[in-house]
């Protein structure tokens, strides 16, 4: 990590998440598992280990008053197990409340900037990554999906936001950048404060959930919220911070960069079992050593599998470290087990997207009615 500064268009893994914290002034989550009545496994396992005014939303739903869950995920490609984190947040937090709504941007204007995909590209990807957050539970009466490039919302704001930005304030955030790349984060910024327009609701608590590696948009759209407050009312959006997952290879994060290291939601069941197979591992180099000395969980992304998605539950996690530190569980056992869940939820997970195809394109086309309809 930079001293000075993150890389959300980057592959490189955060080493130190004290460090992050204190240097960008990310408060932890811990102190606030309390006031869940059921935390996510995200949050008891510490994945979701970072927040920024979280507790605004947990008031929200204490005192039944609406708030806004806002992400964005660039139509790349299909979901892997990095999005699926964001993904599982979104649908967490708009589970707490019937009073919580999901703003889903579909980012094809990033993923035009950084990436160099047509829109065209992106528009035929954005269905099937719609269908995938449906299966993972998103409800969509409560959500409103749409591609960024197409919501004059977003970017009108992002149009106002220039105005209130510098070149050497963007620098100093994001680095020496194309200027694509900025009017890219400007239109996060738009993404992110637009459920607070007067009409959508005017202002409220809106939750961004995000990868660490993020935070500079975090901290671009809570700058500008705090600079358009007169014009606006925009409440400074919260934020919660989720790890970020080790890449199959054991170095980085998982990202869509590196094909060959991450695990797709639409991988093959027989390919998932070839990645798993084939996985780096922080076993020893022989079983004696591992017997001795035991793994190193902490770098080993097959653990990584267990803790972030497919453990059973928190206990399964504990037993999973646990024999892995003793010197109890072998990494060829391990990778059979974790195989074997991955199987499972991959063979659930594409029935169920499969089926959910044509409401994916009802609600795209529902909430482009909604947004157009709401005011322009």
């Amino acid at each position: 990590m930079d001293k000075d500064r993150l890389d959300p268009w980057g592959t490189s893994a955060v080493k130190d998440y004290e460090r992050l914290q204190s240097e960008f002034g990310i408060g932890p989550a811990a102190p606030l598992l309390s006031r869940f009545k059921k935390p996510s496994p995200h949050l008891s396992r510490g994945i979701d280990f970072g927040q920024r005014d979280l507790g605004r939303i947990l008031d929200a739903v204490d005192n039944n008053k609406p708030y806004a869950v806002m992400s964005g995920i660039k139509p790349t490609g299909d979901f892997h197990l990095g999005t699926k984190m964001t993904a599982d947040d979104m649908v967490y937090f708009q589970s707490l409340s019937r009073k919580a709504t999901v703003y889903y941007a579909v980012a094809d204007v990033e993923a035009y900037a950084d990436n160099g995909l047509s829109f065209e590209q992106t528009s035929k990807i954005a269905t099937r990554n719609v269908a995938d957050i449906l299966a993972l539970g998103l409800d969509p009466e409560r959500a409103v999906v749409y591609l960024q490039s197409e919501e004059l919302k977003v970017m009108r704001l992002g149009t106002v936001f220039s105005k209130g930005v510098t070149n050497n304030m963007l620098k100093a955030i994001y680095g020496e950048r194309q200027i694509g790349l900025y009017m890219a984060a400007l239109y996060q910024a738009g993404d992110i404060l637009m459920p607070q327009l007067p009409e959508l609701g005017g202002p409220k608590p809106v939750l961004v959930p995000v990868g660490a590696d993020q935070d500079p948009h975090i901290r671009l759209a809570r700058d500008l919220a705090a600079r358009y407050d007169d014009e606006y009312g925009f409440i400074p959006p919260s934020a919660v911070y989720h790890r970020l997952m080790l890449s199959l290879g054991g170095s980085d994060k998982m990202s869509k960069r590196s094909e060959s290291s991450l695990l797709t939601l639409d991988d093959t069941t027989k390919d998932a079992a070839r990645k798993i197979s084939t996985a780096f591992t922080g076993g020893r180099d022989t079983v004696e050593e591992q017997r001795r000395l035991g793994g190193r969980a902490n770098i080993c992304p097959v653990y990584d599998l267990y803790r972030f998605h497919f453990a059973r539950d928190d206990e399964h996690v504990k037993r999973v470290y646990h024999e892995c530190t003793e010197g109890i569980r072998l990494c060829g056992e391990c990778k059979q087990e974790a195989t074997g869940l991955v199987k499972a939820f991959l063979e659930d997970h594409h029935r169920r997207r499969d089926s959910l195809m044509g409401e994916a394109k009802e609600l795209l086309a529902k909430s482009r009615k909604y947004l157009s309809s709401s005011g322009k």
